[in-house]
């Protein structure tokens, strides 16, 4: 089944580029200069990757990638003009980005993060479909993709869900950084050793009963994480 890819980009040259670099690579293409259409053709296109630039025209790619992730977990690549820094990251993946790329973009990276993004998606467990974390305090369906903490329902992107049923899937094994981003990101992600410890901050604020001492998600100093099950 073709992917489809909604691009909000307000350099027309660069939307042009990226639109038929993608169509060459078999996507669906719908593309838009600004914000607030981007977020309109996103509720009429259902769409299953978003690009967003940041610097957007009526609504700022941040505000519409908040918007998105409020009523959607589909993958959104965020494209920035200028290098961006830890806390900025951060910041966007608060708001519910899965992913930065920074302009101009490379061919060949760009559809590494596109397979990667959509893969992401359609993660499963190598035949472990019916495999269900649970204990007091946490509860997770790897098939049905639910997560519940604390008897509510909580919502994970891609990124962050894949994350967690990675740690779930190797229980007490230290994932050094280089191996979590092979499993969560795949091998197209080499040098981003900051990712996981963003994403895992990210994903403790929602799973621990208090992120500032966790209890399941631990660290390795120097060498990953390792999750431990509350059986």
């Amino acid at each position: 089944m073709t992917a489809s890819i909604l691009i909000v980009e307000d350099d027309k040259d660069l939307l042009r580029v990226l639109e038929l670099d993608l169509r060459h690579h078999g996507y669906e293409v719908t593309t838009t200069t600004d914000g607030l259409d981007g977020l309109q053709k996103f509720h009429q296109l259902k769409p299953d990757l978003v690009m967003l630039d940041i610097a957007l025209p009526h609504m700022d790619g941040l505000g519409v990638c908040h918007r998105i992730r409020q009523v959607s977990n589909i993958p959104i690549l965020m494209m920035t003009g200028h290098a961006v820094s830890e806390p900025e990251i951060a910041y966007g993946l608060n708001l519910g980005a899965d992913e930065y790329m920074v302009k101009p973009l490379g061919n060949m990276e760009l559809q590494a993060r596109v397979r990667a993004l959509l893969r992401r998606v359609g993660f499963d467990t190598n035949g472990k479909q019916q495999l269900v974390y649970e204990d007091d305090y946490l509860s997770v369906n790897l098939s049905s993709r639910r997560v519940f903490v604390g008897g509510h329902d909580v919502q994970l992107t891609p990124t962050e869900f894949k994350l967690l049923a990675t740690f779930i899937t190797h229980p007490d094994e230290v994932m050094t950084f280089q191996k979590i981003l092979e499993q969560v990101w795949g091998e197209e992600y080499k040098t981003e050793h900051h990712y996981p410890r963003i994403y895992v901050s990210h994903l403790r604020r929602k799973i621990e009963p208090d992120a500032q001492n966790p209890t399941y998600i631990h660290n390795e100093y120097g060498i990953g994480y390792r999750f431990v099950h509350h059986r």
